[in-house]
């Protein structure tokens, strides 16, 4: 009797907690990540702007084939088919450990919402507009990398270097095939709601081995009538702005960007697929922009997969980009991109793989005065897909060559 006299305050509390225990909703987190690292050569490497001094280099990179990052997802069921929904990824260089945009944790992406079978998704937070949503999956990126194989530059953004702040992003529900979206990504600019703000709606068409998808998105500038690319543009990086290469460096200053992207695929079989590409792009000058008239390219390309055996993925793709003549230049800038990977799968998480590019310019191009005032032209020059807006050839020509290992977990 002394003996349950004593246990009884604990079968007590037991049966007190088991009783108060709420039932929660099923809910899950995933912890998730890619480390990709190589090594990289390529032919001639010099200052954004410059067109002398340029050497080869050969260097550690990281990634490539995948960029590396770690993040956490997750969904709570709410009933009614209905899920709450969030995920927050940061990227950062595997060479060094350091983030891949300094001051941005989850850098890549950040977002909270909901979800639904019947009626779609909305998300709100740091994501990828609806543009790149729904016309990556016929991206040149898919087989032949954004470091080396994206357009010149990702002028037309279908690579991820584009991510949004203050996003609220609409999915629907893939409808007979159909699934569309409209993204608005809100700058927060006192007495505007345009200025700063980006915007994007996409439709795309999958159904067996067709697949078709059209985009737009428009990227305004938060400084007034164009200039200095305010950090408050909603496709800020930190401050700094997405997307300028040795393409792009003479009209960074630009009061709008206007992209629109038509993508296109089709499966033959189990190992051969083709995707093409076609995308106009504008960069609207205001009266403070470094430049007077409107800078339009025009870029098309093609992307051949064979999948000849389980391990091994070969791709092989091509692109041409041209500018249409303006601001005083005669000879519009031209760019021929070759592109070459093979990939070999070591198990379901880890890869090798080995990826050639060549690059040929042609053609006049602008670039910023030193004096951080104007602008003057300048022969194009060669800059292989985005892994080198910083570091491009100083000539006409580029080589690249890269071989690496990708393990995701």
């Amino acid at each position: 009797m002394k003996q349950f006299t004593r246990a009884l305050p604990y079968v007590v509390c037991a049966a007190t907690a088991t009783a108060c225990t709420p039932v929660w909703a099923q809910s899950s987190v995933t912890l998730y990540g890619i480390v990709d690292t190589g090594l990289g050569y390529q032919s001639s490497s010099t200052t954004l702007g410059s067109t002398t001094g340029g050497h080869s280099a050969f260097k550690m990179i990281n990634g490539v084939w995948a960029g590396s990052r770690f993040g956490l997802k997750g969904a709570e069921d709410l009933g009614g088919n209905t899920k709450a929904i969030f995920q927050l990824e940061e990227g950062f260089n595997s060479a060094t450990g350091a983030q891949s945009v300094n001051g941005l944790m989850f850098n890549r992406q950040a977002y909270v919402g909901v979800t639904n079978d019947a009626y779609g998704s909305l998300t709100a937070g740091r994501q990828y507009a609806s543009y790149y949503q729904l016309l990556s999956p016929y991206s040149p990126t898919t087989w032949l990398t954004g470091f080396y194989g994206a357009h010149p530059g990702d002028l037309d953004g279908l690579d991820t270097i584009y991510r949004a702040n203050n996003t609220l992003l609409y999915m629907s529900p893939k409808i007979y095939g159909f699934k569309f979206s409209g993204s608005y990504s809100f700058a927060g600019v006192p007495g505007s709601v345009n200025q700063g703000s980006t915007w994007a709606a996409a439709i795309q068409y999958a159904q067996g081995p067709v697949g078709l998808a059209v985009g737009f998105s428009r990227i305004n500038n938060s400084t007034v009538n164009g200039g200095a690319f305010g950090t408050d543009s909603a496709t800020s990086n930190a401050g700094a702005q997405a997307g300028v290469s040795a393409v792009t460096n003479g009209f960074q200053t630009a009061q709008a960007q206007q992209r629109f992207a038509v993508g296109a695929g089709y499966t033959f079989n189990s190992q051969f697929d083709i995707t093409a590409t076609y995308s106009n792009v504008q960069y609207i000058p205001g009266i403070s922009s470094a430049f007077r008239n409107q800078a339009t390219w025009n870029t098309g390309g093609l992307v051949l997969h064979w999948k000849p055996t389980v391990a091994w993925d070969f791709a092989g793709g091509y692109s041409y980009t041209r500018a249409t003549q303006s601001n005083g230049i005669s000879s519009s800038a031209q760019y021929q991109q070759f592109n070459l990977s093979q990939y070999y799968s070591l198990s379901k998480r880890t890869g090798l793989y080995a990826l050639e590019a060549y690059q040929r310019a042609n053609g006049q191009t602008l670039a910023p005065n030193a004096t951080g005032n104007g602008t003057h032209i300048i022969n194009a020059t060669a800059t292989l897909g985005d892994g080198f807006q910083t570091t491009p050839s100083s000539s006409r020509s580029m080589v690249g060559v890269g071989v690496g290992m990708v393990h995701r977990f």
